[in-house]
């Protein structure tokens, strides 16, 4: 499933060379440093991916801190619904994309500022 609202994209891969692939076509069409993010299940791959792919981890700056607070709190799943609709997406759409991730691929996100 690859969603595009007014500000967001998104686009679930199947591994990190995957990710490398569309953040690399994402950069190609205008989008910068800052408006692209990666997220995987785990945090240690998502710290790999974001390193390997100069793409940036959702954080304080785009979940606010409350939520960011709220984290470390919440299971893993919670965590990663909580990042995906900080960047506009809705319950529905971070429920499908959590789940996608609980099956190891990678997402894939654009955000336009």
């Amino acid at each position: 499933m690859n969603q595009t609202n007014h500000k967001s994209y998104a686009k679930v891969v199947e591994n990190g060379v995957q990710a490398v692939e569309a953040v690399n076509e994402l950069r190609n069409t205008g989008y910068r440093y800052e408006d692209v993010f990666v997220l995987a299940h785990d945090q240690d791959r998502t710290d790999r991916i974001a390193d390997t792919v100069a793409a940036k981890e959702i954080g304080i700056k785009e979940e606010g801190v409350f939520d960011s607070l709220a984290n470390l709190f919440r299971s893993r799943g919670d965590e990663l619904r909580a990042k995906i609709t900080s960047l506009g997406f809705t319950d529905t759409e971070a429920d499908f994309y959590e789940k996608e991730l609980d099956q190891g691929k990678v997402l894939v996100i654009a955000k336009k500022a």
